[in-house]
């Protein structure tokens, strides 16, 4: 699994002429470079507002991975499961799509989830794109 996730953005042609410009003056290694540096700025900028969201919805920061074992212990224990997620989520590969089903009540994540196609669409109801 990768540390970062693909995106693809749409950039005018001067802002793209800028960044060029930047680049070959060596103030980046490259574009990437530069975009990466840019996004970090931004959001340490807006760190109140992350930490606001995180701290008022109870979210887990950072990655969480979700087993089967602890999906198992919660079916047993009659308890279901809600995940807030800012960063990554995991649902193990073992996962049976009916055992997720059965416990996980909602998830919402702020950043990448990866599930097995089939515990995706057995749980498809309960994915947010962000609190609720």
């Amino acid at each position: 699994m990768s540390d970062s996730e693909k995106i693809t953005i749409n950039v005018g042609p001067v802002d793209l002429g800028r960044v060029d410009v930047l680049v070959d003056q060596g103030l980046y290694a490259n574009r990437t470079d530069l975009i990466r540096t840019a996004i970090r700025n931004l959001l340490d900028r807006h760190e109140p507002v992350i930490a606001n969201v995180a701290r008022k919805w109870a979210f887990t920061i950072g990655a969480q991975h979700v087993s089967r074992k602890e999906l198992e212990e919660l079916r047993e224990e009659g308890k279901r499961l809600v995940v807030r997620v800012l960063g990554s989520l995991t649902i193990a590969k073992d996962v049976d799509p009916d055992l997720a089903r059965d416990v996980i009540d909602s998830i919402s994540v702020f950043g990448s989830f990866r599930a097995p196609a089939e515990v995706r669409r057995a749980i498809e109801d309960r994915l947010r794109s962000g609190p609720s």
